[in-house]
């Protein structure tokens, strides 16, 4: 808890942080990788490219504030397992926390000059340490129930890549044994790896996060991989990391995998009807569920729904005739912008045109939903599912990137 006097400060102050948060997470991030260039792997290159990184990281700052001085009712414990989760998959250590403190109080003096006061600047470094504590004791509890020693860099191993398979024009799986010979561990489906990329042309390593895309169980991992294109006009590259591995990773080379971690199930409760919505990439955790499913559950009600831009865009829609032949109560609703463009062979589905429309997608009353896909997608089906009487405490889903500060 904040304490009364720092929350005086804090609350007085909030304005003037809010006002200049991207200009303090601009030059938090400018401070930090000059003295520690070694911390730019834990970092999206594209975002911080963009922007994006810095207005999060503003936003994500301002909102835990106003949580701790009461003028927020947004709850935070879902957000910060979402963080310690994407945390302990990047093995973010405690003995970082106060490097990120330092260059972070260092920025808010800079850009807000003589108004931080020597109380002003205690006030919120009370704010910056609470968050820290907060997520320091997530992510050790995290890498305790999975084993792993409260050090850097622990738990990731070498996987070698076996197949390599295209999906569609822009998308590719790759087959992953771990290479050590030691068996694949399990995961939950839902749950993500972060992947470690030495780039070419000596620009040093970037590490993204991927769902895994197949069964758990099973002796190999599996991730699928969407090219990133960047957009004319726009300040975001191509992909790094994902042109990487769709241009120069080769069957038989050798990624380091973090372990699978992720706090959002696609799967949930056995014994309920579940909803798997999905758009785009974001079919990828639905189809982990399916492929468990399939074996330890086949007679469960499940409704797929997938939004794409056709069939021939649809990422491994080329799975969906068999799980239907294994999964009898298994119904599948699809929304193609573009209906023509692609054959699904012997897929029983309901086709649509055009964009998802929320209000057509059927769900029993003690339903499980699961979304993954781009943030407005999911806020738009989240909304139209409480509209209908879906409860809140009923509805998951998954957000990568920057997004996922968000409630």
């Amino acid at each position: 808890m904040l304490s009364k006097s720092s929350a005086a400060v804090v609350t007085a102050t909030l304005p003037a942080v809010q006002a200049h948060g991207e200009a303090i997470t601009s030059r938090f991030y400018q401070r930090m990788f000059a003295a520690h260039p070694e911390l730019l792997e834990l970092f999206n290159r594209g975002n911080q490219a963009t922007g994006r990184q810095q207005a999060a990281l503003a936003a994500a700052v301002v909102a835990y504030a106003e949580h701790l001085t009461g003028r927020s009712t947004v709850p935070w414990a879902p957000i910060l397992d979402r963080i310690a989760h994407k945390h302990a998959s990047l093995g973010i250590t405690a003995t970082q926390y106060p490097i990120v403190g330092r260059h972070l109080l260092a920025a808010v003096g800079e850009v807000l000059g003589d108004a931080v006061t020597s109380e002003v600047a205690a006030a919120w470094d009370e704010v910056y340490w609470l968050l820290a504590c907060e997520l320091i004791a997530r992510e050790a509890r995290l890498y305790t129930v999975a084993g792993l020693p409260l050090q850097a860099d622990a738990g990731w191993r070498p996987w070698r890549v076996v197949e390599k398979n295209p999906e569609t024009a822009d998308v590719v799986s790759l087959i992953l044994a771990p290479a050590d010979g030691d068996p694949a561990p399990t995961f939950t489906p839902g749950q993500y790896v972060s992947v470690a990329v030495d780039l070419s042309g000596g620009q040093g390593r970037q590490i993204r996060q991927y769902s895994l895309s197949g069964r758990p169980g099973a002796a190999t991992w599996r991730i699928t991989v969407k090219r990133l294109r960047g957009r004319a006009g726009s300040p975001a590259p191509d992909g790094t990391v994902s042109s990487q591995l769709h241009d120069r990773t080769a069957v038989g080379d050798v990624l380091r995998l973090s372990p699978a971690f992720g706090e959002v199930s696609s799967i949930g409760e056995l014994g309920v009807p579940l909803l798997l919505v999905s758009a785009g990439i974001g079919v990828t955790p639905a189809m982990a569920a399916l492929a468990q499913l399939s074996t330890v559950a086949p007679a469960r009600e499940v409704v797929l729904v997938h939004a794409n831009r056709s069939a021939a865009a649809h990422p491994l829609r080329h799975e969906l005739p068999e799980l239907q032949q294994r999964m009898p109560n298994l119904s599948v609703h699809l929304w193609y912008e573009n209906a023509t463009d692609g054959e699904l062979p012997d897929l029983k589905a309901t086709i649509h045109s055009g964009w998802v429309d929320p209000a057509r997608i059927p769900f029993a009353p003690d339903t499980y939903a699961h979304l993954c896909g781009p943030v407005p997608f999911m806020a738009q089906v989240r909304g139209e599912l409480l509209l209908r009487g879906l409860p809140a405490e009923r509805i998951v889903y998954e957000v990568f990137g920057p997004g996922m500060l968000a409630g």
